[in-house]
């Protein structure tokens, strides 16, 4: 059973995704809040599998409330979903770097709010990664980055597992694509977060765009 907590200060927008939710077997809405600060609490209470954050809420935002849960190591199994009204909303970058393991947007067709839910529970690749990359690319550009010395940390063949990884593959898409198994991309995907201090998925895109390493597209 997939646990999910409801984070956001519009009550219809939390009644409606519950709605959707709860009418699959494999889902429950564990708990609701309407600021990032009782989504924090409910979140340690509870220790959902997903916990579903808007970004803009009162008493404290989405992306602080990120924060405080990536930070939690109690609350390491907690995958952080942000809920946005823009595909391309510059928060969503600051959510993703405060420890989001992605994102959806509001008015998100039915069928993708769950096949989201279930992909953030497995802890597997970022939600939405070609509206991923196109925000992240629209963003890293305008910001400061690490240095890219600092990928003399990874070995060769961690470089371009994160690559692959920025790009959107799957481990099994980058055993594929590197002729390896994919338990040894999984192995790599694993030893470059933890050399790089990346939480998820989600943080290896983002330090791969600013460090250089993947290049944003344009058009």
């Amino acid at each position: 059973m997939i646990r999910v907590l409801l984070v956001d200060d519009q009550a219809l927008i939390r009644g409606g995704f519950r709605a959707l939710l709860e009418i699959e077997d494999d889902i429950e809405v564990v708990a609701e809040a309407a600021d990032g600060e009782r989504g924090v609490a409910l979140a340690r209470e509870h220790r959902p599998d997903v916990a579903l954050v808007d970004v803009q809420m009162p008493v404290m935002d989405g992306i602080e409330a990120t924060r405080l849960i990536a930070a939690d190591e109690r609350l390491s199994g907690v995958h952080v979903v942000i809920l946005t009204n823009y595909g391309l909303d510059e928060y969503v970058f600051d959510a993703l770097r405060a420890g989001a393991c992605g994102f959806l947007v509001k008015d998100t067709e039915p069928a993708d709010l769950l096949q989201g839910v279930r992909v953030a529970a497995r802890g597997d690749a970022l939600l939405s990664p070609s509206i991923t990359r196109r925000l992240i690319g629209e963003y890293v550009a305008r910001r400061p980055g690490p240095a890219p010395e600092v990928l003399g940390a990874l070995t060769n063949r961690e470089r371009e597992v994160t690559a692959l990884v920025a790009r959107g593959l799957s481990n099994d898409e980058i055993a594929a694509h590197m002729v390896i198994s994919p338990t040894t991309a999984k192995t790599h995907v694993s030893r470059a977060m933890t050399k790089l201090g990346a939480r998820d998925r989600a943080q290896l895109v983002v330090f791969a765009y600013e460090s250089g390493l993947v290049a944003p597209r344009r058009g």
